[in-house]
């Protein structure tokens, strides 16, 4: 069977994306969950991974590692993981391939962590920007090709990409317009994302470096996490 080696899940968004890709597309695969250590985990990854890092797919003597890389390759198998359609199949791989290489400030001041609600110190402009293009890419996607989902009806790796996000939305407060905050708890109620969240609130681990990037962003208000 298919192996998926992945981080905290109240952490990890890259971990995430192709465990979310997976679940719905109804693809079996175990679950190898290896926690963050303080401070970097790069050498204890290194023992299974070659880059150190998570997510990492064992597909029988083949390992596949990087999130995108992973939902290609499964894709060969599994047409599913993208829209039929030509034309939104071509949306999703380019929606998904932007979110793979972009949105640094999302990503660096936002950092995910599922258990938290936050109170940002500030917005800087660059941020702004960053959430104004995903607003516009979840509004055009369901516009163009009729919703729920950003390429239609199905949910597809695209919808995967993007699901991270919709979590830290929800924990840093932050509000996108009608059409994108529903796709966002759209997302946030699919019952994957539910385990995936009740799951990532009910760990005990605290990695440092991930606490200390919540605190420098801003201000706890709640802490929903289980505690040891």
């Amino acid at each position: 069977m298919l192996k998926l080696i992945i981080g905290n899940k109240n952490y990890s968004s890259w971990s995430l994306r192709p465990w979310l890709a997976l679940r719905m597309a109804g693809i079996p695969f175990e679950e190898e969950l290896q926690p963050f250590v303080d401070h970097g985990s790069h050498d204890k990854f290194r023992a299974f991974s070659p880059t150190g890092r998570v997510p990492l797919l064992v597909d029988g003597d083949i390992q596949v590692w990087d999130s995108l890389a992973i939902v290609e390759h499964m894709a060969e198998a599994h047409p599913q993981l993208w829209p039929d359609d030509r034309a939104a199949r071509a949306y999703a791989r380019s929606v998904a391939a932007e979110m793979h290489s972009g949105f640094a400030e999302l990503r660096n001041v936002c950092t995910m962590n599922c258990g938290l609600r936050v109170q940002l110190h500030r917005r800087s402009p660059a941020l702004d920007r960053e959430l104004a293009r995903i607003a516009e890419i979840w509004s055009t996607g369901i516009e163009r090709f009729g919703g729920p989902f950003l390429t239609g009806d199905r949910f597809t790796a695209a919808d995967a990409f993007y699901a991270p996000v919709a979590l830290r939305l929800q924990t840093y407060g932050l509000s996108l317009g009608t059409v994108p905050d529903a796709y966002a708890a759209r997302l946030r109620a699919l019952p994957p994302m539910v385990e995936w969240y009740e799951a990532g609130i009910a760990e005990i681990w605290r990695e440092p470096d991930h606490e200390a990037e919540v605190l420098a962003a801003g201000t706890i208000l709640t802490d929903l996490r289980r505690t040891a």
